[in-house]
């Protein structure tokens, strides 16, 4: 099912909690879950082709970051909401394992309307490229691989986005993605 923003009702929003769908970010198309939910996590892992490498999370909140992650809340201010990720090390070692099996998650709160959206859910999100590993980021519906497309029952359209993905903050500095 393919929706525009302006579409998605709150039995679409609740469905969100318990399904992977593909949806706009400030920067580029992604595909995301509950990142409470370890059995979705690993089927993103399974359509990506992607190995143990950690994915990154959308927050619910400012305060949520700060609850969860050793940061300082200028950094949080300074860069989100915005095309950044934070990479920031959890204050619980178990907390999000599935999502990242070591110390550190990249944090976002990407700047748009969609955002807002998640953001009533209060959980987390995976939030990582819709492309298959290595393949390169979609910034239009029509630009994801079909072997993505079919393992999606729910595709938030939102046009063309900017297609370039978010810039990598650790330690206040910028890092280069590989």
């Amino acid at each position: 099912m393919i929706l525009k923003e302006k579409e998605i009702s709150n039995e679409i929003i609740e469905r969100l909690k318990e399904e992977i769908f593909i949806y706009p970010t400030d920067t580029i198309y992604g595909i995301g879950c509950n990142a409470l939910n370890k059995e979705l996590v690993k089927k993103i892992r399974e359509i990506k082709n992607r190995d143990n490498k950690p994915f990154s999370v959308i927050a619910p909140s400012k305060e949520w970051i700060l609850n969860n992650f050793d940061v300082e809340e200028e950094l949080i201010g300074k860069y989100l909401p915005g095309p950044y990720t934070l990479l920031l090390k959890k204050k619980d070692q178990n907390f999000l394992s599935e999502v990242s099996n070591n110390e550190m998650v990249g944090v976002r709160i990407p700047d748009c309307k969609f955002t807002k959206i998640l953001q009533k859910l209060e959980i987390p999100i995976v939030t990582t490229s819709v492309n298959l590993s290595g393949e390169k980021p979609a910034n239009k519906i029509g630009e994801i691989d079909e072997k993505i497309l079919n393992k999606v029952k729910l595709i938030i359209d939102s046009g063309e986005l900017n297609g370039k993905p978010s810039t990598l903050i650790k330690d206040g500095g910028t890092l280069e993605r590989k």
